[in-house]
Formats: structure tokens, C-alpha cells, sequence
């Protein structure tokens, strides 16, 4: 995925001379054809994030279109007020590209895992935060940033992830993808959580159980027409993302539904990372696992709420009958 994203600015770059790239601390043949191609507008520095962000911002003010590529974490936490005040303040075009979002880097422990990077952008106003499922959505999300008013933060996961979303329109900033159709359950999902529900959908579906899957591949702005649409089919809502439920795409939905009076008598639950720091080493499939951020997971969340809410709803009725009807 990060391979097909700064290959993907390599080749706008090529005809657009507003687009800059600045890297810190990446590899020594990295964005090597944008560097042959572009020299000018190539800048590659040491462990300076703050600085680099304070840079970017001058350019854009400039008139540039800028990408900024470092490690998920760095450019979230160590950042934040430069990204407040530098970027989001004055609402510039610059595009941050965060390697390593969620557990990617799971090996290196917890200083390095940006379990809270949608909630720390989430809370910055002018703040668009873009989480693709795949390489192929991730080109796409890329081309889509280049004329789109203000910062952008794009998490970028593993790479070579299974190719999962379908490559029939253009990527729309804002703009919810529903990937599977059901009605009694609603599976909404971002990034590579997709995977997981897309298989958690096929396990359901061999159960009797028709789940629709939402994909949220822009975080914010939520798409709520989109998400409004799939509430009110189904009894249960389910949202499964890699990151801690504070704070990410869980809020975001949970936030919606509750202002827009949605839940009513549907159960809803945010599958995630739970609010503590990540603990260990590892893979990041495996600490996903551990978390429960799996297909298995999810169906037995799917079923738990189903036969909740079918006795809380047939409590209700029980419970009405002893109230006399007035009219």
C-alpha cells in the first residue's frame, strides 16, 4: 500500500508541478523515480517532523500541493502542534502520509503503534482524515487529494493486503462505499478492517444471517446520508476498526446515531482496541486476533447483539401488556 501511494505521487508529479514531496528519515532508495524526475520539488530530511511540518506549510501557502511522508505516530503525536497551527489553522494544502497506521509495527512495541492517530486527527478542525482498504483504493484516494481544499491525513497500512475493494468508480472524499447487503445486521468498517469483515460477512451469511457491509474509507467527514441509509434496515450496528474504540471511527458513528436519535431500540457495539497502551510484540494479524479485531470475532459480536435484542424487544411487548391503552 505504501509502495502504490508514493508511486501513485511519483506519477502525478510528473505533470504536475505544484506537487512536492518531503520524506523524513525513509530509506535511501525511496521515491528514487520522483527524485530523478523532480528534483526541485524532492526534499529528504533527518528526525525533524516538527520542522518539516512548519516547511510544508510555507509551501503550500505558496501555492504547492504538498505530501509528507514519515511513521504514523511521528506525525500524529510529535507533531500535533505544528499539524494545529501550521496546517489545520490555516487550512493549507499539505497531505500527510502516515506509514504504519494501526499495529503495522507491532515488532518494534508500543512507542511505534498509532492506535489513536484518527482520534488525535479527528479532534483538529480542517482536518480530513482518509483510511483506505487496499492498494488499489489508496491510488485512487491519492489522485483524489491533489484538488481537494485543505490538510489530509492518510493512513497508510502493511501492504500487501488482499486486494478488496472493487475499482469501478472513482474515489470520493466523504463518500461511504457499501460493499455488502443485508438486513439484519450493519458491519461498518475502515481500512484494512474491510478484510475482516468482508469475511466476517461470508461467515454470516453460511449462518442465515445477512449483514451489509459499509466501508468508511474517509473517517472525517463522516458520511452520514450513507450511514442513515444502512441504520434504519437493520436491528443491530457493529463497527470494527484497527485503532482503540475511543476516539476513531466507533465514536464517529456512535457519536451520529445517538445526536440523530438512531439507536432507538438497536443494539450497537465498537469492536477495537481497548483503552489501554498496546502491550508486547509481535505481528500485527496476531495482536489484531488478540483484540478481537477478527472475522470470528465479529460474527460472535454479530449474534450476541441478535439475540439480545430479540429478548430485550420481546420484554418490551411483555412489559406493554400490562399498561392499559389509552385513546
Amino acid at each position: 500500500m505504501r509502495e502504490r501511494c508514493l508511486k501513485t505521487i511519483t506519477e502525478l508529479a510528473r505533470t504536475d508541478e505544484r506537487i512536492v514531496f518531503i520524506g523524513s528519515d525513509l530509506g535511501v532508495g525511496v521515491m528514487a523515480d520522483f527524485k530523478a524526475a523532480c528534483p526541485d520539488r524532492f526534499f529528504m530530511e533527518g528526525i525533524a517532523e516538527q520542522s518539516l511540518v512548519g516547511v510544508a506549510a510555507g509551501m503550500a501557502m505558496e501555492g504547492r500541493v504538498v505530501y509528507l511522508n514519515t511513521i504514523a505516530t511521528f506525525l500524529t503525536r510529535r507533531c500535533f502542534e505544528q499539524v494545529v497551527v501550521d496546517l489545520c489553522m490555516h487550512n493549507v494544502n499539505v497531505r500527510l502520509i502516515g506509514n504504519g497506521g494501526g499495529v503495522v509495527y507491532a515488532p518494534l512495541g508500543p512507542t511505534h503503534l498509532a492506535t489513536d492517530d484518527l482520534a488525535i486527527m479527528r479532534s483538529i478542525p480542517n482536518m480530513t482524515i482518509i483510511a483506505p482498504a487496499d492498494a488499489n483504493e489508496m491510488a485512487r484516494a491519492v489522485r483524489a487529494t491533489v484538488d481537494y481544499d485543505g490538510p489530509v491525513y492518510i493512513r497508510v497500512a502493511k501492504g500487501h493486503d488482499p486486494i478488496v475493494t472493487v475499482d469501478t468508480d472513482d474515489f470520493r472524499i466523504g463518500r461511504a462505499v457499501p460493499m455488502r447487503d443485508g438486513h439484519d445486521a450493519l458491519i461498518v468498517t475502515t481500512g484494512v478492517g474491510l478484510q475482516v469483515c468482508l469475511a466476517a460477512a461470508d461467515q454470516l451469511t453460511a449462518a442465515g444471517i445477512d449483514a451489509t457491509v459499509l466501508h468508511m474509507p474517509t473517517v472525517k467527514p463522516l458520511d452520514t446520508e450513507s450511514l442513515t441509509a444502512a441504520v434504519e434496515r437493520v436491528p443491530v450496528v457493529v463497527t470494527v476498526e484497527e485503532h482503540s474504540v475511543i476516539g476513531g471511527l466507533g465514536s464517529a458513528v456512535a457519536e451520529f446515531l445517538a445526536e440523530a436519535g438512531l439507536l432507538g431500540l438497536r443494539k450497537f457495539r465498537r469492536i477495537g482496541f481497548p483503552d489501554a497502551f498496546p502491550s508486547g510484540y509481535g505481528d500485527q494479524a496476531g495482536m489484531m486476533r488478540r483484540h478481537g479485531i477478527s472475522p470470528e470475532s465479529v460474527v460472535s459480536v454479530v449474534k450476541e447483539l441478535l439475540v439480545t435484542r430479540s429478548r430485550r424487544r420481546l420484554s418490551a411487548i411483555n412489559r406493554s401488556d400490562l399498561w392499559p391503552t389509552f385513546e
